[in-house]
């Protein structure tokens, strides 16, 4: 053993310590020589009284290779079985041995390291808040293929496991502890070791602890197996509701739930052995793959500073101000003060400020009510934002974010009254959806700390912020930037500027692309479900009625009125005529102003506006599903790889996950860049033909297409 720590003391309690080459303990090649040589050892012991795993790293297990499932491709899945299968058979042996194993969790376990606490008998974790366990393989197209389907299932019961399972949780200390994931909790790491070998001197005499729940003679799993009426509703229902969720694009969660019902159904080693067998089909998918790619390669590329110049110094902030204190800018300040940011927030009037700051204390009562915050966190929270009607009190702030209306006069007014409170080396911020930051950073004394942060509503629950680089942006102000959106735990992707950036203009895209649609005589509803079939969250014209219809004709005005675009240029001029006839005509600005705008809402219920269907809905218009899928996925595509060739997004990976958390896309997906890579980048090519010879040049695949083609690459 070199990189497994194996020291033995006067009890016969072995400690080993895991201390694996590279960042973070994983299972891998490595980890299979050393542990094998680890119980090699142990099971020759012949003093032995227990044995306790931890580790040396800040986490305690990380879990797979995914570098290695990466490489896999169809025809490999015996490959993946039996490598698996051998991995598995480790955890096996480690159950069997005659004393308990105690996991002695210093860190985050999830995954696989989770799975290695599964197979030991006694769980003990640090109490920190910080430290998540779980399974979360499904977010990456997987499933815990180490046995943790099915011990989880045998440990907590099917119910209690699918939730964790088919959702990939992650829990902490404590709430691991109250649902029976973990044992017992310590309070910090130096009672670690102490407290899981005085657990296993106590219990010494006590020959049960030493055998799985699992093993024992008569063993019964909590809430019952197949035979219970109880399970068998659950296993009956189960599929119904998981298709509602999944629309049957995502091949992972079908294969949990399979597994799950399995570990209820046979006995334990053969409920391992098909669990081995449905993790093998998985890697090989287009979906894992694509999942893979965003959640784990890219989107650790950007949290790790990917798309963050090389400025050394890093910034935290601890005064910021926020003007404008309506949907977004309280939205801000929310999250700014609750992370310890004293917060200015700054409105016309004191009264339109106090009303931002009691968003906050919105916010905490929900999640007080469910017990994720104290009242004490909401005081703490609340007495950080100075509400004021005065840009002086904005004196001292390291960053200023301006959420006010998207209108270039405007914003430019805002900017010169408060911009000389910032400190010498503060940064200004605007929030802007859509106009560009060059313009917007025109009035400034220092447009080189000018810059473009553009969150997402709801700002508390939506992760992504998207910063613009304005032409004069400084290296400096990205990087603080960078910093501050970090600081806020949010995930920052990085873009040039543009009439619209990347989200704005890629997501619009998709709802003016629907509205033609429905101007073609598609009925609205198959176009909204179709939507939902490509696995958009909700349909494209209900998100239009969500988001506002008024929204998009204002803000396509000002960019005309301000000389950014012209108004001739219009892709869709048919679906942008529909909407403008809805807005001005018949005044159905959208379900935000009062009345819908494609849809009626009365007394909760929704329902298309029966004038639409009079307008527009032609039934003898021929277009098959494939092809209304296509158009409403293609055109989010299209639109992303415009970005990319035009240079306004600097990174396929914040192409990938802005697309994912900013505006939406299929999770399936990976991303709309990767989505090609997926697809076939000469099938893509193809496609994107047949459908701008069908429905307009809009759909011609961008010349980066073929360049990359011609070049045998990937969009990477």
């Amino acid at each position: 053993m070199n990189t497994f720590k194996y020291q033995k003391d006067d009890n016969g309690i072995v400690v080993i310590t895991m201390d694996m080459n590279g960042p973070v303990n994983a299972i891998n090649d490595e980890f299979y020589r050393e542990m094998s040589e680890a119980l090699d050892t142990l099971e020759k012991e012949t003093d032995l009284s227990g044995v306790v795993f931890t580790s040396a790293k800040d986490t305690f297990f990380a879990g797979g290779d995914l570098n290695m499932l990466m490489a896999m491709e169809p025809g490999d899945e015996r490959k993946i079985f039996d490598t698996v299968e051998a991995n598995k058979s480790l955890f096996r042996r480690l159950e069997k041995l005659p004393v308990p194993v105690v996991a002695a969790i210093n860190g985050a376990a999830l995954g696989g390291g989770y799975e290695l606490c599964l197979a030991s008998n006694y769980r003990v974790c640090v109490d920190n808040p910080r430290i998540e366990i779980g399974l979360p393989e499904v977010s990456l197209g997987l499933l815990p293929g180490a046995g943790g389907v099915v011990r989880l299932t045998n440990l907590v019961g099917l119910e209690a496991a699918l939730p964790m399972l088919l959702e990939g949780k992650k829990v902490r200390p404590q709430q691991a502890l109250k649902t029976g994931l973990i044992d017992a909790t310590v309070q910090s790491k130096d009672e670690l070791i102490s407290h899981c070998k005085a657990w296993l001197v106590n219990n010494k005499d006590n020959g049960e602890v030493a055998i799985q729940p699992w093993d024992q003679k008569g063993f019964k799993i909590p809430g019952g197996d197949i035979n219970r009426p109880s399970i068998t509703q659950i296993v009956a229902m189960a599929p119904h509701m998981l298709l509602k969720k999944t629309r049957g694009l995502l091949p992972a969660p079908e294969a949990i739930l399979e597994t799950a019902v399995q570990a209820v159904t046979v006995n334990f080693d053969t409920a391992l052995k098909i669990e081995s067998r449905k993790f093998a089909s998985l890697p090989v998918t287009p979906e894992a793959k694509n999942m893979m790619s965003a959640f784990f390669f890219q989107l650790n590329q950007i949290n790790g500073g990917g798309s963050r110049p090389d400025v050394k110094t890093k910034f935290t902030f601890n005064k910021v101000g926020v003007i404008g204190a309506g949907m977004m800018g309280q939205g801000i300040a929310a999250v700014a003060a609750g992370l310890g940011i004293q917060v200015v927030l700054k409105d016309v009037s004191i009264d339109a400020a106090e009303k931002g700051k009691a968003y906050t204390a919105k916010v905490y009562d929900k999640k007080i009510a469910r017990g994720r915050a104290t009242e004490q966190d909401k005081e703490q929270a609340l007495s950080l934002i100075i509400a004021t009607d005065n840009d002086e009190d904005l004196k001292g702030c390291e960053l200023v974010v301006e959420a006010v209306f998207e209108d270039m006069s405007l914003k430019h007014k805002v900017l010169k009254g408060s911009e000389q409170f910032l400190t010498e080396d503060g940064i200004w911020a605007s929030n802007t959806s859509t106009l560009p930051i060059t313009h917007l950073a025109e009035p400034s004394h220092k447009p080189e700390n000018f810059i473009g942060l553009h969150f997402f509503s709801p700002v508390d629950k939506m992760p992504l912020v998207e910063i613009i680089c304005g032409k004069k942006t400084s290296d400096a102000t990205l990087a603080k930037a960078f910093d501050f959106v970090q600081q806020i735990k949010k995930t920052p992707i990085v873009v040039n500027d543009s009439v619209g950036f990347f989200t704005s203009r890629t997501f619009a895209s998709q709802l003016q692309e629907a509205a033609t649609m429905v101007s073609e005589g598609i009925h609205p509803v198959r176009v909204d479900n179709l939507g939902k079939a490509i696995g958009m969250p909700v349909g494209p014209l209900t998100v239009n009625d969500e988001v506002s219809l008024t929204i998009g004709i204002k803000v396509r005005e000002t960019q005309v009125a301000a000389g950014l675009i012209k108004a001739e240029d219009d892709r869709w001029p048919k679906g942008n005529k529909l909407i403008e006839k809805l807005v001005k005509e018949h005044k159905r600005g959208g379900r935000y102003h009062g009345e819908g705008g494609y849809f009626n809402y009365v007394d909760g219920d929704k329902a298309i506006w029966p004038q639409l269907l009079d307008m527009y809905y032609d039934p003898t218009v021929e277009i098959s599903d494939s092809d209304i899928k296509d158009r409403l996925l293609f055109i989010n595509v299209i639109e992303s790889l415009l970005c990319l060739e035009q240079g306004v997004l600097k990174s396929v990976a914040d192409a990938n996950i802005g697309s994912i958390f900013g505006i939406g896309a299929p999770i399936w997906t990976g991303g709309y860049i990767q989505f090609v890579n997926s697809y076939g980048l000469e099938r893509f090519q193809a496609r994107c033909e047949e459908l701008a010879e069908k429905y307009g040049e809009r759909f011609k695949a961008p010349a980066i297409v073929g360049k990359k083609i011609a070049a045998g690459e990937l969009f990477l």
